[in-house]
């Protein structure tokens, strides 16, 4: 690997506009894919395995109305609402492409607000309908303009609120510029990474846009994509470019020093990214197309921007060292010994009060991940800005808390006869937890009835599973419970239960690749343990923020809830993989050190110093990534944005510059140890670092 790496940045030192040619060409053929085959994004919530969309699924093949979307349309006045004016707002409601039937108006006690419901005929994900609600707000805009307090909610409108604006990403942007101005003192070395990783992530959407044009894409991917292939591309330049820099320095051409950084920094890059592919392809077991597709055009991105680095950082190089060089020679002119190793001395020179001090620390943080609760969504989510939110809140002060999402119960009437569907609905009007029971709807061909009812808790309550339980545990044969908050349910049970078998995954699999790439046991051992403490401390921490309601205001939002349940998966995948981007960065220089000296504490020191900066200026530019997306309306970005960006504000300091050091200066030379057996079954990937290799100082 590392012959074929040095040979690629060999070439694309030596003739860096043909690299570069190349690179556009390859650039030209996905744009040309992705303008061809490519295809809009678009959801698929549907579940099959899920106890709920058994009954969906009838209800779309007897009775569409009420098996497809919706939309509710909340009128509110200062006194009761004119019947006409509702009447005339149903029928021309009732006009629009894909509505086959407006509900009467439901009024409440005191006549002051009405919910009308409009049924369409195609699923929430269908593209004539998704995210748009232009013509619902077409038609309640002359009301709106006559005083009348008109708000949109429910399903459709549910997918038009919370859209991406873009200002996570330019946030990152420009925090990553004044980050790498600081650690390179020039412009042109500070835009090289970014404009390289830009670029790759070019190509990695125009990846995405194909793949969308083959399978269903959830709009969530594209951000989750460059929210990720942003911070890696501008952290895999940067390595890159550090250590060119370094091979310049220690007098090697600016040729051999792109080979060389191919063959060090670039086998790095591969084996960074590969972690973060296979924790990526871990979100394919979670069982969900919404988790699968995020994965794959991820991955995309991820290989974009990787394949971007490993061929333009050197070919730019080439063209543009000499005002790279000039003011990084210029300022370690005199070799000296770093902050970062005296700092890790410090640390190793009293391991153990350092493992126990960062140790305690993290434990505590990840203590609140015992309280954690998970729920998908919730129209309460939303800012109180939300006219999603204030239809919520309108009807659920007007009706009732389970207004918003009623429970249908499906019958199959082939299976269940009217006594006993009869016998079903006493016992659920008999019960203290439901409220607006009705009576059965058979549909037009006869095969199915539903009976409504709504829950005296709110869709997110904590006690919404339990009743979702209870009530199918009470319902005879050929009866399906469904509706949002059953499907709800579901997913959070249907992901509490695969997330251990994601972990297993993620965890197994990354610590086999570790195993291959040092050739030793207690390396990948030690790697999947902090990672996952790192993890649980980012969990601990949105627990304590978004469920408890810890400083929750000076993110936006002004209220807690339960953790979102796509969170922890979602977290864990792209976490785990970033976590080991930074320790194969580490630990390659530490490797590195050790085969050139055998010194197993002084080649911590140095090899944490080789890649302090490197690490922390990456860190820092992924930090912000991350935190930028707290900006964004949705609530679960902002609660991912900040999870993912508080896990790495913990490895990069707590973990790399503590519990690393402090852990492997107490093994010693037992942190390369490797049964002879297994050295010998095992194939080899390990880098190639030779006795007669210049010897680099450290930044």
């Amino acid at each position: 690997m590392s012959r074929t790496l040095a040979a690629v940045g060999r070439y694309a030192a030596t003739h860096p506009w043909r690299t570069i040619g190349l690179w556009a060409v390859v650039a030209a053929a996905v744009f040309s894919l992705a303008a061809a085959f490519g295809g809009p994004t678009r959801e698929d919530w549907d579940v099959p395995a899920a106890p709920a969309q058994h009954g969906t699924d009838l209800l779309r093949a007897h009775l569409p109305e009420m098996g497809n979307t919706s939309a509710q349309v909340v009128v509110h006045d200062d006194a009761p609402l004119p019947s006409g004016t509702l009447d005339e707002l149903s029928g021309r409601l009732a006009t629009l492409d894909h509505v086959l039937r407006v509900t009467p108006p439901r009024m409440s006690a005191d006549g002051d607000t009405a919910v009308l419901v409009m049924q369409y005929d195609v699923p929430v994900t269908d593209p004539d309908v998704y995210e748009d609600i232009s013509p619902i707000e077409e038609v309640v805009q002359p009301y709106r303009d006559a005083g009348l307090q008109v708000e949109l909610g429910g399903e459709l409108p549910g997918t038009a609120v919370g859209t991406m604006e873009g200002v996570g990403e330019m946030i990152g942007i420009g925090v990553a510029l004044l980050v790498l101005l600081l650690v390179f003192r020039s412009v042109v070395a500070a835009g090289v990474p970014i404009v390289l990783a830009v670029a790759g992530l070019a190509v990695g959407g125009a990846g995405v846009t194909v793949l969308a044009g083959l399978i269903s894409v959830t709009p969530y991917a594209p951000t989750i994509a460059t929210m990720v292939g942003l911070g890696v591309g501008i952290d895999y330049a940067l390595l890159l470019l550090t250590r060119m820099l370094e091979g310049r320095r220690a007098g090697l051409s600016v040729i051999e020093s792109a080979a060389r950084a191919g063959a060090t920094a670039g086998r790095s890059v591969v084996l960074a990214g590969c972690t973060v592919l296979v924790s990526l392809l871990g979100l394919k077991l979670a069982g969900l197309t919404t988790f699968s597709t995020m994965g794959f055009a991820t991955a995309i991105a991820v290989v974009a921007v990787m394949g971007t680095s490993l061929t333009l950082v050197p070919a730019v190089f080439r063209l543009t060292h000499r005002w790279v060089e000039k003011r990084f020679l210029r300022q370690v002119a005199r070799p000296r010994g770093t902050r970062v190793e005296r700092w890790s001395q410090r640390v190793a020179g009293r391991p153990v009060p350092w493992i126990v001090g960062a140790g305690l620390v993290m434990i505590v943080l990840a203590a609140p991940v015992l309280d954690m609760r998970t729920w998908p969504q919730s129209g309460s989510d939303d800012p109180a800005s939300s006219q999603l939110r204030r239809a919520y809140d309108l009807v659920t002060e007007e009706f009732g808390a389970g207004a918003p999402t009623p429970y249908l119960f499906v019958a199959d009437r082939s299976v269940v006869d009217a006594g006993t569907l009869a016998g079903t609905v006493a016992e659920l009007r008999q019960r203290d937890d439901l409220v607006n029971v009705t009576d059965p709807q058979v549909s037009p061909d006869g095969a199915i009835a539903v009976v409504s009812a709504e829950s005296v808790y709110v869709d997110n309550d904590a006690r919404t599973g339990d009743q979702v339980d209870s009530l199918r545990t009470g319902l005879p044969d050929g009866v399906d419970l469904t509706g949002t908050s059953p499907m709800m349910s579901d997913i959070a049970d249907r992901l509490a239960g695969r997330l251990w078998l994601v972990i297993a995954f993620v965890v197994a699999t990354s610590m086999l690749l570790l195993l291959l790439m040092f050739r030793s046991v207690w390396i990948p051992v030690k790697a999947a343990a902090m990672n996952l403490l790192s993890v649980a401390a980012a969990y601990g921490v949105v627990t304590a923020v978004f469920q408890w309601g810890w400083g929750l205001e000076l993110l936006g939002v002004d209220h807690a809830r339960p953790v979102s349940t796509w969170l922890p998966i979602l977290m864990f995948a792209i976490l785990f993989g970033l976590s080991m981007d930074y320790e194969v960065f580490l630990l390659s220089r530490v490797r590195e050190e050790y085969e050139r000296t055998g010194d197993p504490r002084g080649s911590v020191a140095r090899g944490l110093a080789a890649t302090g900066t490197v690490i922390t200026a990456a860190a820092a530019i992924m930090v912000a990534v991350f935190f930028g997306f707290i900006s964004e309306s949705a609530t679960i970005i902002k609660m991912l944005g900040f999870g993912m960006g508080t896990a790495i504000l913990l490895d990069a300091t707590l973990v790399r510059m503590v519990l690393v050091p402090a852990t492997m200066t107490l093994l010693g030379h037992r942190n390369w140890w490797l049964p002879a057996w297994l050295d010998r079954v095992l194939p080899r990937v390990a880098p190639e670092v030779h006795e007669d290799a210049p010897v680099l100082e450290r930044v």
